[in-house]
C-alpha cells in the first residue's frame, strides 16, 4: 500500500459524521444521578423512540469517554432497578453502548457485567468498546489494594495503576487483545461515530483529576471537555447537562468529608433515607448539606445549559431543608423555597444555565421535554 493510499485509509477510519453531541457529567464528587439522566435521555431518545413515530433526534450512541469499573450507576427502568458499572446506560433502551479510548477495562468484571445484562434480558451485543481503551490487569488491582486503597480510599478496582501504565506507554490496548479473541472481537469498534450521541460521565467535577482535591481524585478527566476525546469537534456539543444532588455524598478519602460527618444525626437521616452507599463497593457514603459556592465554582467551570438536582424527595421525607452558601448555613421552611433560592443564585452567577429541573423520581427527570 503507497503512503498516498495509507492517508486515504486513516481519512475514512478517522472521519465522522457527528451531527450533534449531548454530554452529562456531575458537579459535584460523583454519584449525584448520570445514569438516572442518561437512561431517561436514551429512553426518550434512543432508536426505540422512533416506534412511536417521534419526529425528535434519536441517539445513535451512548458513549462512556472515562474511568473505568469504580464508577456505578444505579438505573431504573419501568420501576425495576439495575446496576451497572463501566456499560453506558444506552443499553438498557437498544442504543449502541460505546466504551471510548479514555476508559479502563477490567475484562473480567466486563464479562461479569454483561452475564448480569443477559440474565436481565438486555442484548449486549450493543456494547462496543474502542480499540484504544486500555485494559486493567491482576497485577494493576494488587497495586492498588497494596498501595492506594487505605491511603487514598480507592475501590480497589486497578485503576489507577492501569492509566500509569497507560501514561507510561507500557499499558495493554483493548484493540491488541479483541483481534484474537473470539468474545471480544465482535464488540471492537473501529468505526467512526456518527448521527447524534450522548455522553455519560463518570464520577464527578470535585473528583477530576485536574480539580479535584488533589490527591483525594480519580485518575481520569470528569469535566464535560473530555468527552470530545471519543472522537468529535467541540463545535458539536449541543445541550451540557450537569447533574447535582440537593445535598452532597462522598465515597472514599477526602479531608473535606471527615469521618465526623458520620456523627451528625440530621445528615445520617438523609443518609439512610437517600440509601447512600457506593454502587461498586457498597461503602456508606459520607453526606453533607448541599455546597452552593461548591456547585456554582463547579458551574462555573465545566459550564451547562442544564443543571438537573434530583434527590429533593429526601429532603422532604426527612424534613430538612439546609445549604451551605458564602460559608454559612442556611435554613429554609420548605422544599419549594429552598429551590428558589438555589435558583435565583445559579442564575445569577451561572447565565449560560437556561433551565434548572428539580427531580423527586429514581426514574424520570419531571419537566425535561424532549
Amino acid at each position: 500500500m503507497s503512503y498516498t493510499d495509507q492517508l486515504d485509509n486513516k481519512k475514512i477510519k478517522t472521519n465522522n459524521n457527528v451531527i450533534s453531541a449531548d454530554i452529562i457529567y456531575d458537579v459535584q464528587n460523583g454519584d449525584s444521578g448520570k445514569g438516572k439522566v442518561s437512561s431517561y435521555l436514551s429512553s426518550q431518545l434512543g432508536r426505540s423512540s422512533l416506534l412511536f413515530g417521534s419526529k425528535n433526534k434519536h441517539y445513535s450512541f451512548v458513549v462512556r469517554w472515562g474511568g473505568g469499573a469504580n464508577a456505578g450507576h444505579t438505573v431504573y427502568v419501568e420501576g425495576k432497578k439495575y446496576k451497572t458499572h463501566i456499560v453506558p446506560s444506552g443499553v438498557f433502551h437498544g442504543v449502541k453502548s460505546l466504551i471510548g479510548p479514555g476508559c479502563v477495562i477490567n475484562l473480567e468484571s466486563l464479562k461479569q457485567e454483561f452475564s448480569y445484562l443477559k440474565e436481565s434480558g438486555f442484548d449486549t451485543s450493543l456494547v462496543l468498546i474502542s480499540p484504544s481503551a486500555h485494559i486493567v490487569t491482576e497485577a494493576h488491582i494488587e497495586n492498588d489494594k497494596k498501595n492506594l486503597a487505605k491511603k487514598f480510599g480507592t475501590t480497589s478496582k486497578g485503576i489507577a495503576p492501569a492509566y500509569s501504565d497507560k501514561y507510561a506507554r507500557v499499558g495493554i490496548r483493548f484493540g491488541d487483545i479483541a483481534k484474537n479473541d473470539p468474545f471480544w472481537k465482535p464488540h471492537l469498534y473501529e468505526g467512526p461515530l456518527y448521527g447524534n450521541i450522548l455522553c455519560e460521565g463518570a464520577q464527578g467535577f470535585y473528583l477530576d483529576i485536574n480539580w479535584g482535591n488533589y490527591p483525594y481524585v480519580t485518575s481520569s478527566e470528569t469535566l464535560p471537555y473530555a468527552a470530545c476525546s471519543v472522537g468529535f469537534s467541540p463545535k458539536k456539543i449541543n445541550n451540557i447537562y450537569a447533574v447535582a444532588k440537593i445535598y452532597e455524598t462522598r465515597s472514599g478519602e477526602d479531608p473535606d468529608f471527615p469521618e465526623t460527618l458520620f456523627d451528625n444525626p440530621e445528615l445520617a437521616k438523609i443518609g439512610e433515607i437517600g440509601q447512600e452507599y457506593g454502587v461498586t463497593t457498597g461503602r456508606r457514603r459520607k453526606v453533607n448539606y448541599l455546597n452552593l459556592d461548591r456547585l456554582i465554582f463547579a458551574l462555573k467551570i465545566g459550564g451547562g445549559n442544564n443543571l438537573i438536582i434530583s434527590k429533593c424527595d429526601v429532603l422532604k421525607e426527612a424534613g430538612i431543608y439546609k445549604l451551605f452558601h458564602n460559608n454559612d448555613l442556611l435554613s429554609f421552611d420548605s422544599i419549594n423555597l429552598m429551590q428558589e433560592y438555589i435558583s435565583e443564585r445559579v442564575s445569577d452567577e451561572c447565565p449560560e444555565v437556561e433551565r434548572i429541573y428539580y427531580s423527586s423520581s429514581p426514574e424520570v427527570v419531571e419537566g425535561l421535554f424532549i
